[in-house]
């Protein structure tokens, strides 16, 4: 057989466990989430799960790659944009999210943070959050450095900028989640550009 062809099958199935898999935490939750759940929401058989992971933890760690998969690969950046507009890019992206077909972007925030939540307890996971941290903050980091390379930014500590913008949005995000502020993430778009990069911009 053409393994090309079973190359994105897999793929193809792989994908459609993996939404399954947002439908049933979001009905169900973290902890009270069978395997059986996520089967019951996806048209495939529940052994085909089986076949690709070894039980519910192997599934959810792939799960939450996927997830984070999709954020850090839905921001559009055009080769020619200046830095300040791949800025504003990075950020929107953070705070509200790509678009998808099912689920909101807060429908799968929900998701990713009652994972967040739990990784407190359990090292594997608490790696990839932090991996996908340092990745975020990093994209950041860079785009900062640029702009100062370029005279379109202040000469700052592009490290600490970096930081600290992707923790006020990581605050935003967390504050929309638990406690239901659905104007968390504007105002903090605001506080951004009004308290943030309005430091940053060296014409300003």
């Amino acid at each position: 057989m053409s393994d090309s062809r079973e190359t994105v099958s897999a793929k193809d199935t792989e994908e459609v466990i993996m939404e399954a898999t947002f439908r049933a935490l979001s009905k169900h939750g973290y902890t009270d989430l069978r395997m059986r759940d996520i089967g019951e929401e996806m048209d495939l058989t529940r052994q085909v799960i089986h076949y690709h992971f070894d039980g519910k933890y192997d599934l959810l760690s792939a799960f939450l790659e996927y997830v984070i998969d999709q954020y850090e690969g839905s921001v559009e950046i055009d080769g020619d944009d200046d830095p300040r507009s791949e800025l504003d890019a990075r950020i929107d992206q953070c705070l509200f999210g790509p678009e998808f077909e099912e689920f909101s972007h807060w429908d799968r925030m929900k998701v990713y943070h009652e994972l967040y939540t739990h990784a407190q307890n359990d090292g594997d996971h608490r790696e990839i959050f932090d991996e996908h941290y340092d990745r975020v903050r990093g994209s950041i980091v860079e785009v900062v450095e640029d702009g100062i390379e370029q005279g379109e930014f202040e000469p700052v500590d592009a490290e600490r900028m970096g930081q600290l913008i992707t923790d006020v949005i990581h605050a935003a995000r967390g504050r929309r989640m638990a406690l239901g502020h659905t104007d968390a993430p504007e105002e903090t778009r605001k506080a951004i550009d009004d308290f943030i990069l309005s430091s940053l911009y060296a014409d300003e």
